[in-house]
């Protein structure tokens, strides 16, 4: 795996505040984000969105789909917060917080998960942590208003390897598995900035689509 290393930005904490992409107060909307885009369509969300690359264009491009980006480091966000500046996307939110909060955040409401390029946690003691570990898809459970969904990119292999065994276990079904998604490229794929460098690294990406019936 490819290590990014993340500058920190300056003034990061005015450019925050300043921003209306982020919402500061998650924990309020609990089981009513679709208040928060005062609309009803369905709401997709990515945990760990990085500089937010991914989830900036699936809001351009499916502007009848709300989009939650969450993310948990300031150096992180920031600079998904300076893309949106010149942005006027109002099917887009962002909350910056641990991901193990999010069964507080959302109930019952969340149409699809996208994990891209997650932490692997490879040491057996840090399972817990890894977001598609049984600790998580509980959490997930509750978050979803009807059918499961979850779609995984990484390039990490031994994180595929797992979260295929750990899907499969928990009762999801899987589609469109790949190890080499550049060699079976899957219809409008968009990609994060750790997926365009990993690729022109000639690192190869995995993805899989996984489903639960409630």
């Amino acid at each position: 795996m490819i290590i990014l290393r993340l500058k920190n930005v300056k003034n990061k904490d005015e450019i925050i505040t300043r921003t209306n992409y982020i919402i500061f107060n998650p924990f309020d909307y609990y089981g009513k984000w679709n208040s928060v885009f005062n609309n009803k369509n369905k709401i997709e969300v990515e945990i760990g969105m990085g500089k937010g690359d991914f989830i900036i264009q699936m809001a351009k491009q499916n502007k009848d789909v709300n989009y939650v980006g969450i993310e948990m480091y300031d150096s992180v966000i920031v600079r998904a917060v300076q893309k949106l500046e010149e942005e006027k996307l109002d099917n887009l939110k962002l909350i910056k917080i641990d991901a193990n909060k999010i069964d507080k955040i959302f109930n019952k409401e969340i149409d699809k998960i996208y994990l891209n390029f997650s932490d692997p946690w490879p040491k057996k003691r840090h399972e817990k942590r890894r977001l598609t570990s049984s600790f998580f898809l509980k959490k997930y459970d509750n978050l979803f208003k009807n059918e499961k969904k979850i779609i995984q990119k990484t390039d990490n292999i031994n994180l595929f390897a797992y979260s295929i065994e750990s899907l499969s276990t928990y009762g999801y079904t899987l589609k469109n598995v790949t190890l080499d998604l550049y060699n079976n490229m899957i219809e409008g794929n968009v990609a994060s900035e750790y997926e365009r460098k990993f690729h022109d690294k000639n690192v190869k990406i995995c993805r899989l689509e996984a489903y639960k019936n409630n």
